[in-house]
């Protein structure tokens, strides 16, 4: 962090982090992260399987403590217990490790998270019925969790991060296993949610979705941050050739399969 920011620069930025580490043994999965995400934007966080990417989204949200280095949401502090609870209360998560209760309802799973948004029932009622008729389309509202397919259950945990209004959105890939009618709809509801003043923070190895649908790009690579900017910043180039330009091409495969170009093949 620069040491002339001061903490009122910082409250400019919906998540902002300073020499962010998290280290698990001999390996620094997190190295010095430095995030500056503004607010009203759409933040995809790209790296290579292991690049830190859920790490980062695990500290972010509160689920694993850092090593070392500092963390602001929405100009708040959330390791202040002051600050904390009004911090959990302005973001919705969308985690890559979906639990949810599966002997409940898709109904019964949203009026539980809305009774721990501390919303009013009427106000909680409308909210999930909107979600069942935009989002959740294709579901019986009696049909338990257990049975709903891996898709089903991705379109229900962005319906839950949704119910609270938040003003800050962590979605660590949100469209894996969600069909593309379902994903064009997640992402029109993203893009209103941005249109309306909140903030989105992705994750996704789908670069093109990416590309089509944030405003804003960072890349990790081995637990550091190695780009970032604004994708209309790429001037013509494709996300993908930025992406192999900064974390190089794939470990140790460049060869070729000997028998794939011979004949008769």
């Amino acid at each position: 962090m620069d040491e002339k920011e001061t903490p009122s620069a910082r409250s400019e930025y919906a998540v902002h982090t300073s020499k962010l580490c998290r280290v698990f043994g001999n390996l620094r999965a997190v190295e010095e992260l430095d995030l500056r995400v503004e607010s009203g934007t759409l933040y995809g966080f790209l790296g290579r399987n292991g690049a830190g990417k859920s790490t980062t989204i695990k500290m972010l949200t509160g689920i694993l403590a850092p090593s070392s280095g500092s963390i602001s949401l929405l100009g708040a502090n959330p390791s202040n217990e002051a600050e904390a609870a009004e911090v959990r209360r302005r973001i919705g998560v969308v985690p890559e490790d979906l639990a949810l209760f599966e002997l409940l309802t898709g109904r019964e799973y949203l009026d539980f998270v809305g009774t721990i948004y501390l919303l009013d029932d009427a106000v909680a009622r409308e909210r999930v019925d909107e979600l069942f008729e935009v989002l959740i389309v294709g579901a019986e509202e009696m049909q338990l969790l257990l049975d709903y397919s891996h898709g089903m259950r991705k379109k229900l945990a962005l319906a839950a991060a949704l119910i609270g209004d938040p003003s800050l959105l962590f979605l660590d890939e949100p469209f894996e296993g969600v069909d593309a009618v379902s994903s064009r709809v997640m992402r029109d509801i993203l893009v209103r949610f941005v249109d309306r003043g909140g903030t989105v923070f992705i994750t996704s190895h789908v670069l093109d979705v990416i590309e089509r649908l944030c405003t804003h790009v960072g890349i990790i690579d081995r637990g550091r941050l190695v780009y970032e900017a604004p994708l209309s910043s790429l001037a013509g180039r494709t996300l993908e050739s930025v992406f192999i330009e900064r974390v190089g091409d794939t470990d140790g495969m460049r060869g070729d399969l000997r028998w794939l170009r011979e004949d008769g093949v």
